[in-house]
């Protein structure tokens, strides 16, 4: 994938300037220590400037304005189940009379009978927030908020994501679990300026704040909510995490949130870390720097024990692979979602 390779790529220059990790790391490392950083992310910027040039020539797909669905309660899921589909199948229409068959096929398929969508829109690169489960019976939650190139034409990879997390739960506590996959802002470009900071993820705070609380409301107070943020994500939920009505946080391949401790969050939830061992995140320089007139880099690596953040084991594989249907990874976010405690290695307890 793009994203594993262009992050191989940064990893490699990466572990070229010498640098250490972490914001303490950052701090003992002397003048010289300093220009390698911001040499290597001017590095990080004028690449992002240029490569995604080809890619940004792709014209957006037009499509109608959603209709406007009110917060749903139990009593109206169905109904609002149904406006979304219908609009999904209205941005099919217009994207086949465009032209483009593959954004077309993507939209009738999240327009099928029994796809459960809490929001579409197929403007631009497109949003849809979906559910795996039944929520009126959900006393257990997870959303999911993916990272950097999802849009409706990757969508599939995220609802895989999605499905293989609402089987896990489904297995461990039948019919009490949901997963809302909310692809609800625009997603940067992994190689692009947007990637290396938080502005993105600031546009996207209040969209997931709004959702978490529309599904609070929904859920009652004794439902538990976990966000699981997938890399960029862990940005947006960072953004998000201020006094949010959830119960955990948990930060998935995380390049940092932001902040430089679970405290900056303002946050009452448990937080949680993991890594796979060959994920590339690991070698990215967890700086926040002032470069060009804007803030560069998120700060402390979530996985350093100065972050304060609950680590567990995410077991092999690179930055793709943490919702791997038998992985280590997958068994231990069914832990944390369903509320169950378990030791640094794993265990439960």
């Amino acid at each position: 994938m793009d994203e594993e390779r262009t992050g191989r790529a940064v990893a490699d220059a990466k572990t070229r300037t010498g640098g250490a990790t972490g914001d303490a790391g950052t701090r003992r490392v002397g003048r010289r220590g300093a220009r390698w950083w911001r040499a290597l992310l001017a590095a990080l910027v004028a690449t992002a400037v240029v490569v995604p040039l080809s890619a940004a020539a792709r014209p957006e797909v037009p499509a109608p304005a959603p209709a406007v669905v009110a917060a749903p309660s139990r009593t109206t899921l169905d109904a609002a189940y149904a406006a979304h589909r219908a609009d999904a199948a209205r941005a099919a229409r217009w994207a086949a009379a465009h032209g483009d068959a593959r954004r077309a096929e993507a939209e009738r398929r999240l327009a099928a009978p029994g796809r459960r969508l809490l929001a579409f829109d197929g403007r631009g690169p497109g949003l849809v927030t979906e559910v795996f489960g039944d929520l009126t019976r959900a006393d257990r939650v997870a959303v999911l908020v993916p990272g950097s190139d999802t849009s409706l034409d990757t969508y599939d990879r995220f609802h895989a994501d999605a499905q293989a997390l609402s089987a896990q739960l489904a297995r461990r506590a039948p019919g009490r679990t949901a997963v809302v996959a909310w692809l609800g802002y625009r997603t940067p470009g992994t190689v692009s300026t947007t990637v290396l900071t938080t502005s993105r993820a600031d546009q996207a705070a209040p969209r997931l704040r709004r959702t978490v609380h529309e599904l609070r409301d929904l859920l009652g107070r004794t439902a538990r909510i976990t966000l699981v943020c997938h890399s960029y994500g862990s940005v947006v939920c960072g953004r998000s995490a201020d006094r949010l009505p959830v119960d955990d946080i948990v930060l998935l391949g995380s390049p940092g949130t932001g902040a430089g401790s679970v405290a900056g969050l303002h946050t009452p939830a448990r937080v949680w870390a993991g890594r796979t061992a060959d994920d590339w995140v690991a070698h990215v320089p967890h700086v926040r720097a002032a470069l060009f007139g804007t803030t560069v880099g998120f700060g402390t690596d979530p996985m350093d024990p100065a972050f304060g953040a609950r680590t567990f084991p995410a077991g092999a594989g690179g930055h793709s692979s943490y919702f791997a249907p038998g992985s280590a990874c997958l068994t231990h976010l069914a832990r944390i979602v369903l509320g169950t405690e378990f030791t640094v290695d794993g265990g439960a307890r």
